[in-house]
């Protein structure tokens, strides 16, 4: 069995792999891997997309979704003793909690997977359907450039970390302060998106807009980037702050489409971490 804290954590083979299980599990595959068995979701009230979609997928391949709030990991009793006693009854751990060192002293101590459902400083679930997804329509979604268009934050650090196991070129546009280490940055995004394939954006925090004004995705600026390229915006995003209505009702975004696959990718992370 294999917990998944960063995609960091895996291979490029491993990444496939799970891409792999997901098309199995679209043919009907795996369809009672949970049978009998309880996933523990740990998840704030604020998630939709992410809670719904592990709790749905869990009951299709036959389990139990046992659901409790985040906060119930910040208590006074010490984490190696709330795994002292999930070891007995869970046999998959979902976690949503800001501290990434949660999810790494839950790993320590568990004897099943730890699944890191979002951090504040990565959300692998999402980067790897939205990868998913790029593999379903591009030719060569690996030679494709990419830009997040973004603050220091868990969507753009998590497609670094894609980028570091995967090997596509990323680069970076934002407000000065705002940048990722390691990445090529610019704070114009007309000289940003030149020969770019792939936009990402990510919501940018309140007190940061004026700091962005270079750096809004539009359709105008869509224009600019490489043939076919698409505009996928991470939700929530926000129209006439990151990213333009216009650009959004255009035909670069593909947002809707991408998350169509977000249960099945969910599904097939936990079917990966249970047979590694």
């Amino acid at each position: 069995m294999k917990s998944l804290i960063r995609l960091t954590d895996l291979k490029s083979s491993e990444i496939y792999d799970i891409f792999r299980i997901s098309d199995e599990i679209q043919c009907g595959k795996y369809i009672d891997i949970l049978k009998g068995k309880s996933v523990i979701l740990f998840f704030p009230n604020s998630s939709i997309r992410t809670r719904v979609t592990f709790e749905k997928g869990i009951h299709l391949l036959g389990g139990q979704p046992i659901l409790f709030p985040n906060e119930a990991l910040d208590k006074k009793e010490d984490l190696r003793d709330v795994c002292g006693y999930l070891n007995n009854w869970a046999d998959v751990i979902v976690v949503r909690h800001r501290n990434i060192h949660v999810l790494e002293q839950l790993t320590k101590y568990s004897r099943v997977p730890v699944i890191n459902a979002m951090t504040d400083v990565n959300h692998p679930c999402e980067i790897l359907t939205d990868m998913y997804a790029l593999s379903k329509i591009r030719k060569d979604f690996i030679n494709d450039k990419y830009l997040f268009c973004g603050a220091l934050g868990n969507i753009g650090l998590a497609w670094k970390e894609a980028s570091e196991v995967l090997g596509f070129e990323l680069s970076q546009c934002c407000g000065k302060g705002y940048e990722i280490n390691g990445l090529i940055t610019y704070n114009y995004v007309k000289e940003a998106i030149s020969g770019k394939d792939i936009i990402c954006t990510d919501s940018l925090p309140s007190n940061a807009f004026e700091d962005f004004r270079n750096c809004q995705i539009t359709k105008e600026i869509m224009d600019m980037a490489n043939d076919g390229a698409i505009l996928n915006s991470c939700p929530p995003f926000y129209r006439g702050e990151e990213v333009s209505d216009d650009a959004l009702e255009s035909n670069y975004f593909v947002g809707y489409e991408f998350k169509k696959y977000l249960l099945q990718v969910q599904q097939a992370i936990i079917a990966y971490c249970l047979l590694s």
